[in-house]
């Protein structure tokens, strides 16, 4: 016989509503914590003992009255939103109501809170229906402590069938560095408690202190990550209009999380390991933030890597943070318990100004060349300069002579395709000044922050390559080039990049067409096999670049070095070549203070 439909009792409506808001220590730590950022703290303190399923959470912030905290525990109780309109003005963390009640129905919950200008603070017990169960007034500062014992206590096949302690407390440490990104103004005091001792004292674990971006987060982060390997980016919106697109704010615009800053201001922050400097070998920190809390979208993490695309070597990724502050009746958030999948409107505009922003923050610029510096490569070639005793550079006059035919004709290169190039780019950093050429392989340039050395090859490869990418033009071959021995798969490939293929006899064939780059060179036949060896178009246009840039080992003159330097600068990705490889070493000229001892009191350096 057949069982027929009946309603479920509400004790256990409410234990699958916990299951899926309470699902792990993480799940807890996420929800306090962002109950603590609701409340406006700006320093959060927390104490886990995952062996004894227990965790407390400290907060400095507004705090709850003893009616509050009567009802906190109530299900779907909230103070963030009223009515079903207000989902679509979400400007806080949580509005669900429903993370406290959860606790309360799978473990022991304590609340100790007092608010703001009150004299009055209260410690409250909860029963599993969330109800008071125990109210004492109690000595406290403003702020509010939360305390989470016996975890999954009511619910042991929980506990089994989570992941290890060890893998639990990494997903905990996680989500509060999320977090700590997303809200740069809090300082975060996580403790764990060693069982290992006989006392079972507390010790610290990590700490993270408040910046006023995430630039200064990252770095506490990834330790082999530093300020100077990052660039920052803040940029308004200004419109929805795709003709109008992001207005540039100024530096002191922080990423802080306020309700009030983007609903009136959307805005885009970002932050990017530059490419020269710093990258992954997994695509784990290309993150995306919306309003204060991290979220999974694919298609905006797939922008990120697509703009990043022959800027960082093979098989690496970079590092970017994207967070986006966008008006709240432009995103449904109520598609996931965890919050970290959405429903965002105008999704293909947003994606444009990510690559947009990511565009702008690897030009060179004057925000993103005001910290220059390689402090750890500057020390290390300052230090084998004071051993060697010099560089070894060649000084180079105006008055030398020419140099060879293939570095005047590569160096001058499209003078139609230089004006487009200088056209996209609409700021001119700087300018470099050739001073010299070191073993006929670096330029070595003046800056007015210091002096960079720039590997000719690498600079002007990057220039080929945006060149080509901008405009690949196949020429006529005349005569055309004969190759033998080409496989199916080769013809194939030649084929695919639009070249004039012939055969011209058994395993002989005919090409008609190639690259203008490529054309006129004599290794014309050289590169066409090359290019025969798979890959698509960008992998066909890195691999021309290359073979038509300038051999390090060719001497050039004053006039030809300016000429790679001011082309170069003018590149959209100038910090690596289509390899990834780092094309410039920079000097800044504090680096030289310090080496040659500039700090000194000259007095004192005399010994008067």
């Amino acid at each position: 016989m057949a069982s027929g439909i009946e309603t479920l009792p509400v004790e256990v409506v409410h234990l699958i509503a916990a299951g899926e808001v309470i699902d792990s220590l993480a799940a807890v730590v996420r929800e306090l914590a962002e109950n603590a950022l609701d409340a406006g703290a700006t320093r959060i303190t927390m104490l886990l003992s995952p062996e004894q399923w227990r965790l407390r959470v400290a907060d400095n912030g507004v705090g709850m009255s003893l009616t509050d905290l009567k009802q906190a525990a109530a299900p779907h109780s909230t103070s963030k939103i009223r009515d079903s309109h207000d989902l679509w003005k979400i400007t806080s963390l949580g509005f669900r109501g429903e993370a406290l009640h959860s606790l309360a129905q799978l473990a022991e919950l304590e609340i100790l809170s007092r608010p703001m200008g009150s004299d009055e603070g209260w410690q409250v017990s909860y029963n599993a229906q969330g109800e008071p169960l125990r109210m004492e007034p109690v000595a406290i500062a403003p702020g509010t402590v939360v305390t989470v014992d016996r975890l999954f206590g009511t619910w042991t096949a929980r506990r089994q069938g989570l992941p290890p302690l060890a893998q639990q407390m990494r997903a905990v440490q996680t989500t509060i560095q999320q977090l700590a990104l997303c809200h740069p103004h809090v300082t975060w005091q996580v403790q764990q408690t060693d069982t290992r001792s006989e006392t079972n004292r507390d010790r610290d674990w990590f700490h993270l202190w408040a910046g006023t971006t995430a630039m200064q987060i990252l770095p506490q982060i990834l330790r082999d990550v530093h300020t100077g390997d990052l660039q920052e980016l803040t940029l308004e919106v200004t419109t929805f209009e795709k003709d109008k697109g992001l207005r540039l704010k100024t530096k002191e615009h922080q990423n802080s999380f306020h309700p009030s800053s983007f609903i009136l201001h959307p805005s885009l922050y970002l932050l990017l390991g530059l490419p020269d400097r710093c990258h992954r070998h997994r695509p784990d920190w290309i993150r995306v933030a919306l309003n204060g809390r991290f979220v999974h979208v694919p298609e905006l993490e797939q922008t990120i890597l697509a703009s990043f695309r022959q800027t960082v070597p093979r098989d690496r990724f970079p590092i970017c943070l994207v967070h986006l502050q966008v008006p709240p009746e432009q995103i449904d958030w109520n598609r996931h318990p965890a919050k970290s999948e959405i429903y965002l409107h105008h999704l293909s505009h947003w994606r444009e100004q990510v690559a947009s922003a990511i565009d702008q923050a690897l030009r060179f610029s004057p925000i993103n060349l005001s910290d220059t510096l390689y402090s750890q490569r500057a020390g290390t070639l300052l230090k084998t300069a004071e051993a060697e005793g010099g560089y070894g550079a060649r000084s180079i006059q105006e008055s030398e002579v020419r140099s060879q035919s293939e570095a005047q004709s590569v160096i001058d290169g499209d003078k139609t395709q230089n004006s487009k190039l200088e056209t996209q780019n609409s700021f001119h950093p700087s300018p470099l000044r050739a001073l010299a050429q070191v073993h006929n392989t670096y330029i070595l340039a003046e800056h007015p922050t210091g002096v960079w050395l720039v590997e000719q090859h690498i600079a002007h490869e990057r220039v080929l390559y945006e060149q080509l990418c901008d405009r690949w033009h196949l020429v006529t071959l005349e005569p055309a080039v004969i190759l033998h021995q080409l496989s199916v798969a080769q013809v194939e490939q030649l084929q695919r990049l639009e070249l004039d293929v012939e055969p011209f006899g058994e395993t002989v064939w005919m090409v008609r067409s190639a690259p203008a780059a490529l054309a006129q060179r004599d290794d014309c036949s050289e590169a066409l096999l090359e290019l025969s060896l798979g890959g698509d178009l960008q992998t066909a246009q890195v691999a021309t670049a290359c073979r038509s840039a300038i051999r390090n080992g060719t001497p050039l003159t004053l006039h030809d070095m300016q000429t790679l330097l001011n082309q170069w600068q003018q590149t959209r990705n100038p910090r690596t070549c289509p390899h990834g490889r780092p094309i410039c070493l920079t000097l800044e000229e504090s680096s030289l203070s310090r080496f040659f001892r500039r700090s000194w009191v000259i007095g004192k350096s005399h010994g008067i």
